[in-house]
């Protein structure tokens, strides 16, 4: 049952943090959630995850991928043991996993896929096992695991639609590349000639989430970046870089955003 962690500082676009499998899983319970997308297969026997309220039942090859920070548990279900693969994604451009998975916190995998994963999986543990590690081609099985949670289907009806296309996908260009200048709803709003109401409620229609919100997301995910990849940078600059307008703010809406201060977080990864 090999569970292997990153020990190295991360480099690449994509890499795991950790990943193993053949693990008997034992009853967790994260009432903040973990700092990475993570995702969770049963490899035997049966599991309950709850996320966010809903009960999920996972039998044999099916998984569920988790967001960041969102509130979850789970436990084996019947007598047998509930033996399990995992994978944890982080990587340099960690911060664009979001918008490939079409802003869904939670997806669920049907057992076609799970084999697909778990053949992906294994190959990556035998080359962690293989020295001196091949980092880069590591980051391709990553990114390869990562395309098994695309909906094609999803991103496609969002990329068909006129008034995502009109209004909403400029506006996460702009967020994308100027998250750290000083952007308001009011003036994304006017570069797309509606009012910041109604690119509110287009946001919330396409994305489940507001503008503002989208916007304080990018920010957050770019300092998660800057404090695991500088490790020695000071937290204003980090602050500053990520678009925020003072220390104190920028770690009062990450500590809301993620349940741990940047330190904290920093500590923690």
């Amino acid at each position: 049952m090999p569970i292997l962690f990153r020990s190295t500082p991360v480099v690449e676009p994509f890499t795991f943090d950790s990943l193993g499998n053949h693990w008997e899983q034992d009853r967790i319970s994260r009432p903040k959630g973990y700092p990475f997308y993570h995702y969770l297969q049963t490899e035997s026997g049966t599991g309950a995850v709850k996320v966010d309220g809903k009960t999920y039942l996972l039998h044999e090859n099916e998984g569920i991928l988790i967001a960041p920070f969102l509130r979850h548990s789970y436990e084996k279900q019947g007598e047998e043991p509930w033996f399990t693969l995992f994978a944890v994604f982080t990587g340099t451009v960690e911060s664009s996993i979001p918008q490939m998975l079409g802003n869904r916190r939670v997806i669920l995998t049907h057992p076609d896929q799970g084999k697909r994963i778990a053949v992906i999986l294994s190959e990556s543990i035998r080359k962690y096992e293989t020295l001196p590690v091949d980092e880069k081609q590591l980051s391709i099985d990553c990114y390869r695991l990562l395309m098994n949670f695309v909906d094609g289907v999803h991103t496609r009806k969002l990329a068909e639609d006129p008034l995502y296309q009109r209004y909403v996908e400029p506006v996460i260009r702009e967020i994308e590349s100027h998250y750290d200048l000083d952007l308001t709803v009011e003036a994304l709003s006017r570069q797309v000639y509606i009012t910041p109401q109604y690119l509110t409620r287009l946001f919330r229609r396409f994305l489940n989430c507001s503008t503002y919100e989208y916007l304080t997301s990018c920010r957050i995910r770019r300092a998660k970046e800057f404090l695991i990849t500088n490790p020695r940078m000071e937290i204003q600059q980090i602050a500053r870089m990520a678009g925020f307008s003072d220390a104190s703010h920028f770690i009062a809406i990450f500590r809301k955003t993620t349940g741990l201060t940047p330190l904290e977080f920093r500590k923690l990864n």
